[in-house]
């Protein structure tokens, strides 16, 4: 207890340095919090907005279909491979989609798209098209449409008008047309998806293409997103063979992957910057404090007081600090983590290799986050004071006195 009271006179003596180094550690702290639960919030945004568009959190596809896009690529055999998804417990959806490149004539422009043949109630179980709908109505008969609102801009179309549709044929590679009339108006949010696309009946794709009950891709949404990654998977065993390929999102999507680990990597960067900063001025306190009592050290050492008690007394005052910093900080990054989940951060919209990041960014907040956070700041703060508390333990009492007079 006589330690523990001296350490808090010893703080208590200098208030003001007190206080100072406290609001260090605890900005230093209250800013790795915040900004680590921005950083996840980004990368959940990321992944949600990856697997929500389009790609899913895992696809079946034929070997070499998304190197090339080829429609002759396509799986024959789908009813096993539904059979095998629908009876799969970790499966919580899936929508078939056959898929082609074609050319879109109204009667002003013409341009070229990669057509989407979709079921729609499956589809709205595993992307977001019916959030990205915003007129019109979904498909419902075979000569409905939908595109994105920059690609009705371009060909100057609206509800209700007439679309022309050219492709070739899979069966004897000849050129097929439709028409179509528009039926609803899609806002995605990424530039390439709706300058690009354009969706109809799964069933009246598969007409034009000659392909039978054939599908490019099943997509599918697990009841955990974690097992898409796994690559050991039970139900990726059983539908790979030498014809057909199953991956999970961060395969299909690399460089999302590469994105991901550069943000962990770099809130290893701030944290470490961060309290590096805050060691530095702890470090300084605490040797500002052992020059304001050098005489009292070199009095307790000559009267018989140990080396180590002294050093201790130091680490002890370090840790005060810490531990008032600690809890200050928590609090703080508490109240503000809680008010920016709510209201979230305006940062204005972005996107990021094809990923629309929205323009209002909500961290995500976790405990381990103020566990770690608040560990790693004690830890650093008693390694930092070690140096100033070896010093103060080798001080020679005649070297100190005559130093301090």
């Amino acid at each position: 207890m006589l330690i523990l009271k001296l350490a808090f006179r010893n703080l208590l003596r200098n208030t003001r340095r007190t206080a100072l180094t406290c609001l260090l550690l605890t900005s230093a702290l209250v800013i790795m919090i915040l900004m680590d639960g921005m950083m996840v919030g980004v990368s959940r945004l990321m992944v949600d907005s990856l697997t929500d568009t389009l790609e899913g959190e895992a696809q079946i596809y034929h070997q070499g279909f998304r190197e090339r896009f080829d429609p002759s690529l396509y799986l024959d055999n789908t009813v096993p491979l539904r059979e095998v998804l629908a009876l799969d417990q970790d499966v919580r959806a899936f929508s078939e989609r056959v898929m082609t490149p074609a050319m879109l004539a109204s009667s002003y422009a013409t341009q070229g798209v990669m057509i989407y043949g979709i079921d729609h109630e499956q589809e709205k179980a595993v992307s977001r098209i019916r959030e990205a709908q915003v007129e019109g109505s979904p498909i419902t008969k075979g000569s409905d449409l939908l595109l994105g609102d920059s690609l009705a801009e371009k060909l100057e179309v609206g509800l209700g008008d007439r679309i022309v549709l050219t492709t070739s044929s899979v069966e004897g590679n000849e050129l097929v047309q439709r028409l179509f009339r528009v039926s609803g108006v899609l806002n995605f949010g990424p530039s390439e998806l709706d300058d690009r696309l354009a969706f109809i009946d799964l069933e009246a794709a598969r007409e034009m293409l000659m392909i039978g009950d054939g599908t490019h891709q099943f997509v599918i949404r697990f009841e955990n997103r974690d097992r898409a990654n796994e690559a050991d998977l039970p139900l990726y065993d059983r539908v790979r063979n030498d014809q057909t390929a199953a991956e999970g999102w961060l395969k299909l999507q690399p460089s999302i992957g590469g994105m991901l680990e550069m943000t962990g990597f770099g809130r290893l960067i701030l944290g470490l910057v961060l309290f590096l900063l805050a060691a530095l001025g702890v470090v300084n306190s605490i040797f500002m404090s052992i020059y304001e009592r050098l005489y009292e050290f070199a009095v307790t050492k000559a009267i018989g007081t140990r080396p180590w008690w002294i050093g201790r007394l130091i680490v002890l005052e370090s840790l005060l600090m810490a531990l008032a910093s600690v809890a200050i900080g928590v609090l703080i990054a508490y109240f503000v983590g809680d008010y920016l989940e709510r209201e979230g951060l305006g940062l204005g919209q972005m996107e990021v290799g094809g990923v629309v990041i929205p323009e209002r960014i909500r961290p995500v907040m976790l405990i381990n986050q103020f566990l770690e956070a608040s560990w790693f700041l004690i830890g650093l703060t008693l390694l930092t004071a070690l140096y100033p508390a070896l010093y103060a333990a080798k001080i020679t009492p005649a070297e100190a006195i005559k130093r301090s007079l």
